[in-house]
């Protein structure tokens, strides 16, 4: 498992640099920041002098080598709209990011586990029918929709809660709720279907027969096999979630990476793209290999190369 670690972590380091470039590339492409930071009067001695400031009239490779020498010591430029360091800036955000991903993980396995159980436990039943509605229904409809329609129904029309921004409890319900009902198929669909086939199994049935209740036989028996997978799902969509809030989070004006990262991209702030984008690749590979060593020791059995 040492080895694999170290390895995993290696590729994890190539995968970032991979990323960099590729980010470094397209931002060079969309346009000069000199032309966006400065009025259009400006005249193009003024715009080369900026240029000259930020370092960008360097050529590309060495432009990108700087970037990825300051980027091996955790140092990613200065903001050029904040003017403050871009990893201070999105470290700041960070918490607002993965407040709203774990809340919206929760309310998903809150939703999706007692339905696939369900599901499973009374196949063809009005129950097993509703959760494949509910899972055909919530990949369908585009979570901005869903967003606005919850702001709409809770916020404008009965006030029950705010409409946008992190003032506490009450505006994490609705982006949390959001992205939970986005999640919620996905592992309902994994529970039901792992559930049906585990319920089948031949030690099932000798405990039905022995006498155990149904309680103990699907939360200690089936469930358990059931959870492996589940806890993989878990792990990837939290991967997910930490690059996919930004729509909640520009539907919801929730203060968190996305949100930074869309307005830094409009305004080609580079230091702050290049670094949510970089440390936001680091942590999906680091949580996808948390996931991978939870799941070595849930099941002994499984062994990594």
């Amino acid at each position: 498992m040492r080895t694999y670690v170290v390895e995993r972590l290696v590729d994890t380091g190539l995968t970032c640099v991979a990323i960099s470039f590729v980010v470094f590339v397209f931002l060079h492409l969309a346009g000069d920041p000199a032309k966006v930071l400065l009025p259009p009067e400006a005249s193009k001695e003024a715009v080369a002098d900026l240029r000259r400031s930020l370092g960008l009239d360097d050529p590309f490779f060495v432009q990108y080598g700087r970037f990825l020498a300051n980027a091996l010591r955790g140092e990613f430029g200065d903001s050029f709209i904040i003017r403050d360091k871009a990893l201070a800036i999105l470290l700041e955000r960070a918490p607002a990011t993965i407040e709203l991903a774990l809340a919206g993980l929760l309310v998903g396995v809150a939703l999706a586990v007692p339905l696939g159980i369900l599901a499973a436990y009374r196949p063809r039943s009005w129950v097993d029918h509703l959760a494949s509605i509910v899972s055909v229904v919530g990949q369908a409809v585009p979570t901005f929709w869903l967003g606005i329609l919850l702001i709409l129904v809770f916020a404008v029309w009965s006030r029950l809660l705010p409409v946008s921004g992190r003032s506490g409890f009450r505006s994490l319900v609705l982006p949390a709720v959001c992205l939970g009902l986005y999640l919620a198929p996905i592992m309902m669909r994994l529970v039901r279907s792992g559930m049906l086939t585990v319920l089948a199994q031949d030690y099932v049935r000798t405990a039905r027969a022995k006498g155990v209740s149904e309680a103990l036989i699907l939360w200690k028996h089936a469930f358990k096999n059931v959870s492996i997978p589940l806890v993989t799902m878990v792990g990837l969509q939290f991967g997910r979630l930490l690059a996919g809030t930004v729509v909640i989070e520009i539907v919801f004006a929730w203060p968190g990476i996305g949100f930074l990262t869309v307005k830094a991209v409009r305004t080609l702030d580079y230091p702050v793209v290049q670094a949510a984008v970089v440390v936001v690749g680091a942590a999906i590979a680091l949580v996808n290999l948390a996931t991978d060593v939870v799941i070595g020791y849930l099941d002994p059995r499984i062994r990594y190369g």
